[in-house]
């Protein structure tokens, strides 16, 4: 059996959180390693200034150095729009560049715009972009590590594939969240649960941050504070660890 999809509110409650605090709440939890499930730092954020967004991965390889076997280099994209009404949703596109160094750009002001058309809730590439000056309006976050001028022959290789991005491979229907920090994936058995540990890690180090606002701080009474943190921090990891109960993994299409 497969888990089902976040309710639309659900995901809403995550994209309220930046990614930072997404991670932290995941790491109590213990289900991975704190230093995997998350991009590295080439990955960066298009438009900074943009909400974090939420969604499900339908993974892709990119190739734009040489032709495509079909005459046609956008029908690819149109398989790709069509995926988009598989379960779950919405859908994040995400693209494996395998040409190195990277050819031409990925995707532009077309693509940009389309996409959020049809769905999605955001685009995360290995490859290159160009002229977004054109979209910000749209508020569409896309993930991407440079710009360069000409688009090359454009082509998805393989669709709905794992796919190897920035540090981490990418499964199709990972949950994954990301803002100007950075891109993470969620996982599916404990998403529904992060944003409330969100907010109880926040409560925590709010015991720090007040300590600080004091007109006097002391080593000591720092050293304090944190501690008290951390037991809040180990005792809500503990009861989150005797809580969970495992599950399987959320698929799209066949």
């Amino acid at each position: 059996m497969s888990l089902a999809s976040l309710l639309p509110d659900q995901l809403n409650a995550l994209r309220i959180f930046d990614s930072p605090a997404v991670c932290n709440a995941i790491e109590l939890w213990r289900l991975r390693p704190r230093n995997t499930g998350y991009m590295n730092s080439s990955i960066k954020s298009c438009f900074p200034k943009f909400p974090p967004m939420a969604g499900y991965a339908l993974p892709s390889t990119f190739r734009s150095i040489t032709p495509p076997c079909e005459e046609n280099l956008y029908r690819s994209i149109h398989a790709q729009l069509e995926a988009f009404a598989e379960p779950p949703s919405p859908p994040v596109i995400t693209l494996q560049n395998l040409d190195d160094p990277c050819a031409s750009a990925t995707f532009g002001e077309i693509m940009y715009s389309t996409y959020p058309r049809f769905g999605a809730q955001g685009l995360i590439t290995s490859c290159l972009r160009r002229n977004l000056q054109h979209v910000e309006g749209l508020g569409f976050l896309a993930f991407t590590n440079g710009a360069l001028a000409a688009h090359g022959y454009c082509h998805i290789i393989l669709m709905n594939v794992p796919v190897t991005v920035d540090g981490i491979i990418i499964y199709p229907s990972d949950l994954s969240h990301g803002d100007w920090n950075g891109v993470t994936t969620i996982p599916h058995q404990i998403a529904s649960e992060v944003p409330q540990v969100c907010h109880e890690i926040a409560e925590a180090e709010t015991i720090i941050l007040n300590y600080l606002k004091q007109p006097t701080v002391t080593a000591t009474g720092f050293n304090a504070a944190r501690q008290e943190c951390g037991e809040a921090l180990s005792q809500l990891g503990r009861r989150l660890r005797v809580e969970y109960v495992p599950a399987t993994r959320v698929g799209r299409g066949p």
